[in-house]
């Protein structure tokens, strides 16, 4: 399989990334590793991918963040962790109706 990076995740990764915390709050890191093994390793991302688009999607209100606690008994820096909120749940449900959309449209013109 072939991988999948840069300019073909474009207009995809937010939803990507919406869908991924549906299974619980993450650090991002963990939302990375978490995207990466879905796509079988063949997704590769950088964190400098993926950090705008948390930012975005926080100040859009689909994300909520807040700081890891218990500093004290962990070891390296501190981390943010990110959670899906209502306004994303709902959007997130937008956007895979959208894909499925586009997915039968293309697919009927690829296939034809």
């Amino acid at each position: 399989m072939d991988e999948i990076k840069g300019n073909e995740l474009r207009g995809h990764l937010e939803t990507m990334v919406l869908s991924v915390l549906e299974r619980g709050e993450a650090h991002g890191y963990e939302i990375l590793q978490r995207l990466e093994d879905a796509g079988c390793g063949a997704l590769k991302l950088k964190e400098g991918t993926l950090y705008p688009a948390l930012y975005r999607l926080e100040g859009l209100g689909f994300l909520a963040a807040r700081w890891e606690a218990n500093e004290e008994s962990r070891r390296g820096p501190r981390r943010r962790n990110y959670r899906l909120t209502r306004k994303g749940t709902a959007e997130l449900a937008r956007r895979r109706a959208s894909w499925r959309s586009f997915v039968t449209i293309i697919g009927n013109i690829v296939e034809a």
